[in-house]
């Protein structure tokens, strides 16, 4: 019996080292306060768009009004009839002091993200390029803060952890998940020494190392853009450095399917990026390690693992990522566990993933099929 006890203890020791991640995050973050940032070269900002988000024109404004001396705002689309087009006009029209672009086109890889970023890229004017999702919300002083640690050689790549806020039930569920688990996964990786992390929530890096690396071009088929900009600019021997400033994203899926559906291209992306790594994410799923020492009859291993996962959940929403809809959740980190479990295992059904209106096919090394030209409803 005491034997068979020990096959909870990797779940033990994982929740224990999302804490002490967090921990130490928090410890970074108390002493990089009032730091004065000496290092505050040019910076191109490049926005590729597609369609609206919840709170696409605030997201805007937050990245027009920054505390820096000098950057330009680059916003690209595909297609000269997508919505967030009067966005960025009007955004535009709010700021005229500031160098804002908008860029119509892309180049003609499988990623259309990455097409309209190489449209973006060859319009950039300046040194240091940071790249974020379009519905990226950010503080005044945020281009400041991760722009920063690039002074260091050794640093390839600035990446920030973000928050989510829900407009649906459904997405406040996602956020749980977002606070309570992929956001601890992140933690632990910079603490273990990872080096190939990036979020799309930012991206801050030389626009030189991006190009020695092979540009946007060596990524342009690859469903997880975000993941390989980090990959083949760490590839150099630099490392991914996780700032200790938190952004803001916004979710807005109005059904359950929706939200499964978003969930399952996260996971096969991330399955077909990780592979073997992959493969033992049940280990970080506590709740279901709690399930089964019950079901085993070891209500020591059970409370243990209990109370370590959701002190884990509310020290990350709360305190690292300052989620308060995601902290009035925190009791139900175990379930999203059992969520998160379905979700994996359904991941491994196939390559199949939607995203807005197209379904897309990823090959098993994350390069999208040219049978994704694929579209419904």
């Amino acid at each position: 019996m005491r034997v068979l006890s020990l096959v909870f203890l990797p779940a033990f020791v994982y929740q224990a080292l999302s804490l002490i991640a967090a921990l130490n995050h928090l410890r970074r973050r108390w002493f990089s306060r009032g730091r004065n940032v000496s290092f505050q070269p040019p910076v191109s900002v490049l926005k590729p768009l597609r369609g609206l988000d919840p709170n696409t024109f605030d997201a805007f404004v937050s990245q027009a009004k920054q505390a820096y001396p000098e950057f330009e705002l680059l916003f690209g689309v595909a297609d000269k009839n997508d919505p967030a087009i009067p966005e960025v006009e009007r955004l535009q029209r709010a700021f005229p002091e500031l160098a804002i672009r908008l860029l119509i086109g892309q180049a003609p890889f499988a990623n259309g993200k990455v097409g309209v970023l190489m449209n973006l890229a060859a319009s950039a004017r300046y040194p240091i390029w940071v790249l974020n999702d379009s519905d990226i919300k950010v503080p005044a002083d945020y281009l400041a803060r991760v722009v920063e640690p690039l002074a260091d050689s050794s640093i390839g790549l600035v990446t920030c952890l973000y928050r989510a806020r829900p407009h649906t039930v459904p997405a406040l569920w996602e956020a749980l998940g977002i606070a309570a688990d992929f956001m601890p996964s992140t933690l632990v990786a910079q603490l273990i020494g990872v080096r190939e992390f990036g979020l799309g929530s930012t991206l801050a890096f030389h626009a030189s190392d991006l190009r020695e690396a092979g540009g946007f071009e060596a990524i342009g088929d690859f469903l997880a853009d975000d993941y390989q900009v980090a990959k083949h600019i760490t590839a150099s021997g630099k490392r991914a450095l996780l700032s200790t400033l938190t952004v803001e994203t916004s979710l807005g899926d109005a059904t359950w399917q929706g939200s499964w559906q978003h969930q399952i291209r996260w996971a096969r992306t991330i399955r077909a990026s990780k592979k073997g790594g992959y493969a033992g994410l049940p280990i970080t799923q506590t709740g279901l390690w709690i399930v089964l020492a019950m079901a085993l009859h070891f209500p020591a291993a059970a409370f243990t693992l209990l109370i370590t996962r959701v002190i884990s959940a509310l020290v990350s929403s709360l305190f690292v990522l300052n989620s308060l809809p995601a902290a009035a959740l925190f009791g139900l980190a175990p379930l999203w566990d059992l969520y998160s479990f379905a979700v994996w295992i359904t991941s491994y059904a196939g390559r199949e993933v939607r995203w807005r209106d197209r379904v897309l096919f990823i090959d098993s090394h994350g390069r999208i099929e040219k049978r994704s030209e694929v579209r419904r409803g």
